[in-house]
């Protein structure tokens, strides 16, 4: 039996094969893009559970009837007949 696969490999790397493992512009854009999109994502899940716990709290008080009653109903301004 060897040893040798027991061993810690990345200590035993070379400073060549440790440029190999660099990222290269578009993956490190890429990286970026997904992160910021992850953190979009949780951000909206944390939303939409807030709504989902207290529905009332992110609806508006007043309703479209209280903006009618200084309008006769069934008229408005612009119409002619």
């Amino acid at each position: 039996m060897s040893t040798n696969y027991c061993s810690n490999g990345s200590a035993s790397m070379s400073v060549n094969e440790m440029s190999a493992f660099s990222l290269t512009l578009e993956q490190k854009t890429g990286f970026a893009f997904v992160g910021i999109l992850c953190v979009f994502l949780g951000l909206l899940i944390i939303r939409c559970f807030k709504i989902l716990l207290d529905p009332y709290s992110s609806m508006p008080s007043s309703t479209w009837e209280d903006e009618v009653e200084g309008l006769d109903k069934g008229t408005f301004d612009y119409a002619l007949a």
